[in-house]
């Protein structure tokens, strides 16, 4: 049976766990038929490794990226021909950091995040979609396709703060970068905006204390009931959206941002649709 990735190859950054979005992405990428290249941080590259071997597929060993390194951003589009001498077809930027001063429950308040901070929150969380993107436009294959993460910034969530303040300025990156590449090479760039999803980022979000967790549990219910079709906080369906915009079947789609949070972020919830 033939997969929609059949005879394509893609990069796949952001892998952490097995819960990651990225490795979701990755193992749904391979069951469309696409061959998986991935990279990760150079200090965590033999966990990375060893999480990829859950992978329906083997991989080859995480190519070390730094985005925030421009000798390395310089030596990724070597290392990945190596790899795949054919070049790649798709990349997804799963990639996000902000200090504990701008985000989470030990956050600073808002007004008083120390400009630095927020200065490397955006570096990697925003700017860095068009450093990778400019890295692997070398080894790109006319008409591919560049996915990257967002988190609906539109509205002030809890513990979020600067984060939401990246993902806003991600958003504008991204109708840039697609300019850019589309005019280059006919290469699509697009955000998938998921709803939250149960992974390592999130409860570094949300904390371990009671209070914090309580307070994960009511956004956890709160998306389920703004969710017409409902939100179980899975990275599946997120993967598999991932890997329809890393294919041929939107064609015509990009600068945009698909919403892949049941309908949450369109809808409004109030306590009486609460089930039960």
């Amino acid at each position: 049976m033939s997969g929609i990735l059949d005879g394509k190859t893609v990069l796949i950054t952001g892998i952490i766990t097995d819960s990651s979005i990225a490795f979701h992405a990755a193992k749904v990428a391979q069951e469309q038929g696409a061959k998986v290249i991935i990279t990760g941080i150079t200090e965590r590259l033999r966990l990375i490794d060893r999480i990829a071997k859950r992978l329906p597929q083997e991989v080859p060993p995480a190519i070390g990226l730094d985005v925030t390194n421009p000798d390395e951003l310089a030596a990724l589009p070597d290392k990945i021909r190596e790899l795949a001498p054919e070049g790649v077809d798709g990349v997804l930027h799963s990639i996000a950091f902000a200090p504990k001063t701008l985000m989470g429950p030990e956050a600073m308040p808002f007004l008083e995040a120390p400009s630095p901070d927020a200065a490397k929150s955006f570096e990697i969380s925003a700017w860095s979609y068009a450093g990778l993107a400019k890295a692997v436009l070398p080894v790109m294959n006319e008409g591919g396709s560049i996915v990257g993460m967002d988190f609906d910034p539109r509205t002030a969530m809890p513990y979020y703060n600067w984060m939401g303040v990246a993902k806003a300025a991600l958003e504008s990156v991204n109708r840039y970068v697609a300019r850019e590449v589309g005019y280059a090479k006919k290469i699509r760039s697009n955000l998938i905006a998921a709803g939250p999803v149960k992974t390592l980022a999130a409860k570094a979000i949300a904390g371990t204390a009671t209070d914090d967790a309580k307070q994960l549990k009511q956004l956890d219910m709160y998306w389920d009931g703004a969710s017409p079709i409902g939100w179980d906080g899975g990275a599946e369906a997120v993967g598999r959206s991932i890997v329809a915009l890393l294919s041929d079947w939107l064609p015509a789609t990009t600068g945009s941002i698909i919403y892949v949070d049941g309908g949450a972020s369109h809808n409004t919830w109030f306590p009486e649709n609460m089930p039960g």
